[in-house]
């Protein structure tokens, strides 16, 4: 009987992993499709949305240039052209750059569908009214994460690219970038906000299962204004004005996670004095 157990629990196990094996099957094949619509539209992903923010007329570039002209500081976002050039040195740079662009697109545009994804997969291990309280994680999730990439595109990678762009340790030296230095830093700051924008979902989930409280949010409140700033620092360039813009919707983020902490926290307990 011992044995028959085993192999039941043995076989329950493994079904469980069959069936994560065809979630993420499913996903990653929305992740290629995608890829491969993004491939195939490479003037208007590369010399429309990559290089975008290389040039003088983008437009966040023109916004901070008439805030600044308006308050009266030079914040260097008044130029015709970036001076610098982005080359490939490697024969096979620009189609490995093609290549890894258009997965990366792919994982953005497919984000919704791997979201989902993911749902199915935990959403039978939850009750029927927690399922019907999440459902509109998917939503929720996919709209926090498009705009932490559109936050991304628009703000933190014309900033460093302005920045790094510019600076020079001597007059000598000229920036001429190989393009996948140029992608990555794109790449890296697109997704790190994305990502970075999901917090009140991962708060919602953790304060759930009971891992963080509303309280200790508020007690670790100035440690987390810390830790925002040396985010901020690390993916921005080092001047004040930049680190600002970039910490401030970090920091409304943390504050709308300490209130969907807060009802979370509420909910719970009151569904443990019903049961007591």
């Amino acid at each position: 009987m011992a044995k028959v157990k085993n192999t039941n629990d043995e076989m329950s196990f493994l079904d469980h992993l069959e069936d994560l094996r065809w979630h993420l099957i499913r996903a990653t094949l929305a992740i290629v499709i995608a890829a491969t619509v993004a491939f195939l539209a490479k003037g208007f992903i590369f010399d429309i949305l990559l290089f975008g923010p290389s040039k003088g007329d983008f437009w966040t570039y023109d916004i901070l240039c008439r805030i600044t002209n308006y308050v009266g500081v030079d914040g260097g976002f008044c130029f015709q052209e970036l001076p610098f050039t982005i080359q490939s040195r490697t024969m096979g740079g620009q189609f490995a750059a093609h290549i890894w662009v258009s997965i990366t697109a792919g994982f953005i545009i497919a984000f919704p569908y791997v979201i989902y994804e993911f749902w199915k997969f935990v959403a039978p291990a939850m009750k029927t009214n927690e399922r019907s309280n999440a459902r509109g994680f998917i939503f929720i999730s996919s709209i926090l994460f498009f705009i932490g990439v559109l936050f991304g595109y628009y703000v933190i990678t014309p900033l460093s690219i302005n920045f790094l762009g510019k600076y020079q340790v001597s007059e000598l030296v000229l920036n001429e970038f190989d393009i996948s230095s140029y992608i990555s830093l794109v790449r890296a700051s697109v997704l790190a906000s994305g990502l970075i924008f999901e917090l009140p979902i991962i708060i919602f989930f953790l304060t759930k299962v009971g891992v963080l409280t509303p309280q200790w949010l508020r007690t670790y409140r100035k440690y987390a204004l810390v830790g925002v700033l040396i985010f901020s620092a690390i993916i921005t360039p080092p001047d004040i004005v930049s680190q600002i813009i970039v910490a401030i919707p970090v920091l409304i983020l943390y504050e709308i996670s300490i209130v969907i902490s807060g009802i979370v926290f509420r909910r719970e307990e009151k569904k443990l004095k019903k049961r007591v």
